[in-house]
């Protein structure tokens, strides 16, 4: 039988595209948070070859970041799916777990970290946010497919920033983490408050400094090109992280301009991830 040569060539993208997809289940977590029973959806990869295995994994915990100013209900709704850093940790032999904070991605919940620049809120959305973090990571820690001995924390954007604060919180947990292109402001605040920058970097490294405790080393990724947080701002965070005792490598030798999207990009902080994991005694090879 005979086909279309543009017929075969989409059935090769289609097979090409669901090839490079982890596969991701879904569940709806019930935890208490102010008093009120909500139920977070997160998301779950488990090890490449290993979907039907009960574990235990190694398990990254990894943290979305934020609408970036959109208050639609597509937007709020969306859910973050990272396929390329998914598999890069699965054919690593890792679990990858994706909470959504209070309403995102089908949580239940009011979703209270929108953008207002005023320091004292911006400071209480993201201790709201941290709350979330510390009530989901506590029921992921029960997931049978869980290694808690050997658990790592990573995210993007806010979610980066959400995951070093929380080593400081609780510094047992982890064993590491992986921070892309971590910030809670960015530049859209001197947009809507001009001449805050100082404002921008009080709040960020109020967040980052939260983890300097955890005592392990962290890994810091961030790329030029970044519309919300330059090169600049992000090293004076890191140097005020280090000068509150925290520990760290901060790395930005990565392509001119990929900016905020860095995290679509393993062929470009792969080997970095994979060294670190390295150091930290974890799986960092590919399985396969």
């Amino acid at each position: 039988m005979c086909f279309p040569r543009n017929f075969v060539l989409l059935l090769l993208a289609a097979w090409l595209l669901a090839a490079c997809q982890s596969t991701v289940s879904e569940r709806r977590v019930p935890v208490t948070l102010a008093g009120e029973t909500v139920k977070l959806v997160v998301r779950v990869s488990l090890p490449t070859g290993k979907e039907t295995g009960d574990g235990p994994f190694p398990t990254l915990v990894l943290h979305h970041g934020s609408t970036g100013g959109r208050y639609s209900r597509r937007a709020l709704e969306a859910f973050w799916q990272p396929d390329a850093l998914l598999r890069h940790f699965n054919d690593r032999g890792w679990a990858v777990v994706i909470p959504a904070r209070r309403g995102r991605g089908g949580s239940e919940g009011i979703y209270r970290e929108r953008f207002n620049c005023i320091a004292t809120d911006e400071l209480e959305m993201a201790t709201g946010a941290l709350e979330d973090v510390d009530a989901i990571t506590a029921e992921i820690r029960k997931f049978p497919f869980v290694d808690e001995e050997r658990m790592l924390v990573g995210g993007q954007s806010r979610g980066g920033i959400l995951s070093i604060a929380h080593t400081g919180m609780r510094p047992g947990w982890y064993a590491g983490t992986v921070n892309f292109v971590g910030g809670w402001l960015g530049a859209g605040c001197l947009r809507i408050r001009p001449g805050k920058g100082d404002m921008v970097s009080e709040v960020n490294q109020n967040l980052f400094n939260r983890g300097a405790s955890f005592g392990k080393e962290t890994l810091w990724l961030y790329a030029s090109g970044d519309r919300f947080y330059s090169l600049s701002h992000s090293r004076s965070n890191f140097e005020a992280f280090k000068a509150a005792g925290g520990a760290g490598i901060f790395v930005d030798e990565f392509p001119n301009g990929i900016g905020h999207g860095l995290w679509r990009r393993p062929s470009s902080w792969g080997p970095h991830v994979d060294a670190y994991l390295k150091r930290r005694g974890l799986p960092h090879s590919p399985s396969r």
